[in-house]
């Protein structure tokens, strides 16, 4: 009996709680609904009239100015472009790639799309904001029309009722003439025709089907998907996959579809109305519309001060257009850019994307500077050296410039046996002068003792946002076997200014909205990278006149600038397509690239000494006008190890028991490359360099060291290669004096003459001479021969006619035991 009492009780107090949940769930459901309505109710009244399309809010301009806030430099956005055209004039093929690219069941269904909407409210719900869409055309169009961008569910709300409206007024072809005449297309055109007109200079009457397409492309994002902007090819493949959607869709057949994607589409000119350092400031407008949106920078009449100097931008496109012209008469080379960036605080100051941007018949609105990806020659170098310091050695180490196979494999096909720049090899040299000097066998035999992986990551630490593909680049990456851009070249190297501090690069100084509110201001970010030691061997190295004086010659002169230290490293790539200089003080870094957009060679060996320094000099030599004189500060003082190779000597001759042992070998039979300051290897052949190395400085010391046959007998095996070296007065090499130089050669490579004018050069054997040849343009001009036992001779010739702007000289000189010897010289006329 209390059991069923109990029981009773229980089931009485489970009906109380159901009622009371049930209650509280209605409670909440009625205050809930009555919320949403009043809510609702509110977002009704605000809205706007619908029969008010012309009602639009007034749009400001964004201006750019430069960094002193007094030069405009460009009003992005203007005044609206639109004129009206009929819909039944709109060509079928625009309103289909239309439909493919926006809404293809437009014709088919309400004023929304509610499984688009409910994949937009999970997303939305997931994200905490409204971070996708699901628009109709008519929202698109009410949106457009008289709502605001802002991303919120009230605007969502506002923007469905809208839409309901609008198809409860028009029928969908009125709907569609609407959005197709009033909907923005970038540039300051809205609607198709504006369009039309802007992007191809024709009516959208006339537009082929491949340029519907591309219309159609750009109300998505009309900023980034401009055919002038930096996001050309983005375009093509959005075009590309709204023709693929009108063939799915039965709109077009293959056949108009496979004709629209091969067709070359012709732009017309941009008209940019007043635009000042155009590359620089579309630069500025793309960074302002990735970070605040495109419709706040485009009518939001922000005031942006910029990092620009407007004093060095006028310089920098007066040396460019100089520059490229020049080069174009002599080495066919029609483009230049140059970057100026000030290394302390990482603000571009001048920037010159290519020699003129209105040229676009050859791509002049392409921005080299920022865009281009281009292999950089021997512009790497200093970093690779840079990681080979952080591993142990140290400029004095000595490496053989002599022939040798990189390749491992033993096979033909992949042969690697890279060439000097002047087709000649020097023996032993250290790391200072193959860099400053830019010898190309150390400099790869440097990068395998640094450690590919290791340069890799100090390339991308010093800011290198490229060179991503690891498998494509291998030894062959320190003579430019990879691309780059030539802001990330100048930023890298404002890192070696500033020993091993990296300063984020900024074209913006201040953002301001309409009400001056700031809305972005300049903040230094700075990251040390690499201890400054390192880079303070660098500067020395690449600043040292004396050491880079073999390589510039007659050109050094533009390397000197009185009172200022620079540091200065040049590249040039195969077939001379990239010609590069990027020099620097501690103040101003400035990076200069000259070649052909189409990437075709430059003539008549285009270096970067010809092509690229010229420029690079004309410029620094006013700008540094601008800064007080400086100096790099000193690395400490060098303390060479006892180790062959490493201590700065390239011979090691242990004395045991009174009897020499003289040793010539590559660096791998005395070091472990990973640990150059440890123990030497115990088996040197372990390495898989080791014996192509040691093969070509071998078969090197055979042809140029008389006594090398006293070198190289077995090291009894308790040797030390870490004791100091016992250095004998008399002692060393005895080389070959079977050899001929050519030396002080007149007039000086890449003079100017007049003709006519003489050509001399001292000519030195160790044998008697054969004969000399003269060749002009690879024309043989004289020939001097019958010397009998003559070994030392004065060489002149008198030279009437040069038949180009530029002409090549050569020199050829020979001996009785077949030695030849040759240089080349350029002279202009």
């Amino acid at each position: 009996m209390v059991r069923r009492t109990k029981i009773k009780h229980q089931r009485k107090s489970i009906r109380r709680i159901w009622k009371y949940l049930l209650w509280i769930f209605l409670t909440s459901l009625i205050i809930t609904a009555v919320g949403g309505g009043v809510y609702i109710l509110s977002v009704v009244n605000s809205l706007p009239p619908l029969d008010q399309f012309s009602s639009r809010h007034i749009n400001q301009t964004t201006k750019l100015y430069d960094r002193e806030g007094k030069i405009l430099l460009y009003e992005i956005h203007g005044e609206e472009k639109r004129t009206l055209v009929p819909f039944s004039e709109i060509p079928e093929a625009l309103k289909s790639a239309t439909l493919a690219a926006e809404d293809t069941n437009f014709y088919h269904q309400p004023a929304f799309n509610w499984r688009a909407m409910v994949r937009a409210l999970l997303t939305n719900l997931k994200s905490g904001r409204i971070a996708q869409g699901g628009s109709t055309i008519g929202q698109q169009l009410v949106k457009n029309v008289f709502l605001t961008p802002e991303r919120t569910f009230s605007r969502k709300i506002k923007e469905l009722i809208l839409a309901i409206e609008l198809e409860s007024r028009y029928n969908k072809d009125q709907i569609f003439s609407f959005y197709l005449n009033q909907i923005p297309y970038g540039s300051n055109a809205y609607g198709v025709e504006a369009a039309s007109q802007t992007y191809f200079n024709k009516s959208v009457r006339d537009l082929t089907l491949a340029e519907a397409a591309t219309i159609a492309s750009l109300p998505k994002a009309p900023s980034y998907y401009s055919p002038w902007g930096t996001h050309a090819a983005e375009l093509t493949e959005r075009k590309n996959y709204i023709l693929n959607r009108m063939a799915e869709f039965k709109l077009i057949d293959l056949a108009e579809r496979d004709a629209a994607k091969e067709e070359v589409l012709k732009f017309a000119t941009p008209n940019m109305g007043e635009i000042k350092a155009p590359h620089f400031s579309l630069a500025v407008k793309d960074y302002l519309i990735n970070r605040f949106g495109e419709d706040v920078v485009m009518n939001g009449g922000l005031k942006v001060i910029t990092t620009l100097d407007w004093k060095l931008q006028e310089l920098a496109e007066r040396v460019v257009k100089e520059g490229a012209a020049r080069n174009e008469e002599l080495y066919q080379s029609k483009n230049a850019a140059l970057i100026a960036q000030d290394p302390k605080t990482g603000q571009l100051l001048a920037l010159v994307g290519s020699r003129d941007y209105f040229d676009t018949a050859n791509g002049g609105n392409f921005n080299v500077a920022t865009q281009g990806l281009r292999q950089p020659g021997s512009a790497l170098k200093p970093f690779v050296y840079l990681t080979a310091l952080q591993k142990g050695y140290n400029p004095k180490t000595i490496l053989f410039d002599v022939p040798t196979e990189f390749d491992t494999r033993k096979d033909p096909t992949t042969s690697y046996k890279p060439e000097n720049f002047d087709e000649r090899f020097r023996g032993p040299v250290s790391l200072e002068q193959a860099l400053a000097q830019s010898i190309n066998v150390p400099a790869v035999k440097t990068l395998y003792l640094a450690g590919f992986d290791d340069t890799l990551k100090n390339l991308h630490r010093f800011g290198i946002t490229t060179l991503k593909e690891r498998w494509r680049y291998g030894l062959s990456l320190t003579l430019g076997g990879g691309e780059v851009k030539l802001i990330d070249l100048v930023g890298a190297y404002t890192v070696l200014s500033q020993e091993g501090v990296h300063h984020r690069q900024t074209m913006v100084v201040k953002v301001e909205d309409s009400r001056g509110n700031i809305l972005e201001e300049y903040n230094d970010k700075t990251e040390r990278v690499i201890d400054a030691e390192y880079p303070r061997l660098i500067n020395q190295i690449l600043s040292d006149i004396d050491l880079r004086a073999p390589l510039y010659e007659q050109s050094l002169p533009l390397t000197i600038f009185s009172e200022h230290e620079v540091a200065l490293k040049t590249g040039t790539t195969e077939d001379y397509r990239d010609a590069w200089a990027l020099g620097y003080t501690q103040s101003l870094t400035v990076g200069v690239w000259a070649g052909n957009n189409d990437n075709a060679p430059m003539v008549r060996k285009g270096s970067s000494i010809l092509a690229a320094v010229p420029m690079w000099s004309a410029f620094l030599k006013e700008a540094v006008k601008n800064y007080p004189p400086e100096v790099f500060e000193k690395p400490e003082p060098l303390i060479l190890p006892p180790k062959p190779m490493l201590n700065g000597l390239s011979e090691f001759t242990p004395v045991i028991a009174g009897k020499k042992y003289p040793q010539l070998h590559s660096i791998l039979y005395y070091v472990d490359r990973g640990d150059p300051l440890g123990q030497p290897p115990p088996n040197p052949a372990e390495d898989s360099q080791f014996e192509n190395w040691e093969t070509g400085v071998i078969e090197w010391a055979r042809m140029n060291m008389l006594n090398f046959y006293l070198y190289n007998a077995p090291l009894p095996s308790n040797i030390d290669f870490n004791q100091p070296p016992i250095i004998e007065t008399g002692s060393g090499p005895s080389y070959n004096t079977n050899i001929i130089t050519i030396n002080n050669t007149k007039p000086n490579n890449g003079a100017f003459v007049t003709t006519p004018f003489t050509i001399s050069a001292n000519i030195e054997s160790g044998e008697p001479l054969a004969k000399i040849e003269l060749y002009l343009n690879k024309n043989l001009i004289n020939r001097v021969e019958g010397f009998s036992n003559q070994k030392n001779y004065y060489y002149q010739n008198l030279v009437g006619e040069l038949p180009e702007p530029q002409n090549s000289i050569e020199i050829k000189a020979s001996n009785k035991s077949g030695k030849e010897a040759t240089v080349s010289i350029i002279v202009f006329h």
